[in-house]
């Protein structure tokens, strides 16, 4: 029993001052329970809603492709700018220091590689997921891919039920359908059966007309940096994604296959979290690479 004596009287009650319901930013998460909210505050900055999240998870299916043979060298130096780093297991374990602290949106999924059919994954055991401390689990939906949509929307349908039983957000990741143009309508399908399957989050590719495309996912999208374009290109693709209502931009080889990478992701930080336009930007990314 605590020690009654010199016990106070309870008193701060606060009467007359309700007690403040703290919203959360990201939309169409409102109703997830405190462990979802939680983790998806680390990936989110819950300032303004917005991520810039590293892409490493290439070795997956490329092998060691350019700027990414030594994630030791190559990514480990960046990691202070980004708020996520999306990675798979291996790469965790073996190159990723645990006193960085970076959230991590786990790769969960894998399967074939670039030199045979590609989107014939399986999804891990998402136990690991829970041993790794993952922040989110990212999962593949080939939507259009006639041989294997049924397959990865079944990975990801998976995975959202273990990561509702654990308190862990799921990000859809939607890849190119063989039979789908790469437009609007098709983005828009594909998010939204995402959305539709239990996703928190998914992730696309930026396309004229992309503000439809985030008007009809009711979950945060954030975009794929894609292949490697010229560095002004890649900061007005951020900008323009943001400005259509991104959540976020995943960035992978537009950072790690820059000629600069360090100079490169803090002027990406800054369009997403400081407004920063795509000139301005650059003119920063020119300045940090003195």
């Amino acid at each position: 029993m605590p020690d009654m004596d010199n016990f106070k009287e309870a008193s701060a009650f606060g009467v007359g001052t309700p007690q403040e319901t703290v919203g959360f930013p990201l939309k169409g998460c409102g109703s997830l329970d405190w462990g979802m909210k939680s983790r998806l505050a680390r990936i989110f900055d819950p300032k303004d809603g917005r991520s810039l999240m590293l892409a490493c998870d290439h070795g997956f299916i490329m092998g060691p492709t350019g700027g990414v043979e030594r994630i030791d060298l190559s990514i480990v130096p960046l990691l202070s700018h980004a708020d996520c780093l999306m990675c798979t297991r291996g790469v965790l374990r073996a190159l990723i220091p645990a006193t960085s602290r970076i959230p991590v949106c786990l790769r969960s999924d894998a399967g074939t590689s670039v030199l045979t059919e590609l989107n014939d994954n399986v999804v891990i055991d998402p136990e690991d997921a829970i041993r790794l401390n993952a922040s989110a689990m990212a999962v593949m939906v080939a939507v259009g891919d006639a041989n294997f949509e049924g397959k990865t929307v079944a990975n990801l349908y998976h995975t959202v039920d273990i990561g509702q039983r654990y308190g862990i957000p799921v990000m859809g990741v939607t890849a190119v359908g063989k039979q789908m143009t790469r437009d609007a309508r098709y983005f828009r399908l594909a998010t939204r059966i995402c959305a539709e399957n239990g996703a928190n989050i998914v992730k696309t590719y930026y396309t004229e007309g992309f503000e439809t495309v985030v008007a009809a996912c009711p979950v945060p999208i954030v975009i794929a940096g894609g292949k490697k374009i010229p560095e002004r290109d890649a900061l007005e693709l951020a900008y323009k994604a943001i400005n259509d209502g991104a959540a976020g931009v995943d960035m992978g080889r537009n950072v790690f296959q820059s000629e600069h990478p360090a100079a490169m992701i803090q002027a990406v930080r800054a369009v997403i979290h400081d407004g920063l336009k795509p000139d301005q930007a650059y003119q920063l990314y020119q300045d940090l690479s003195k």
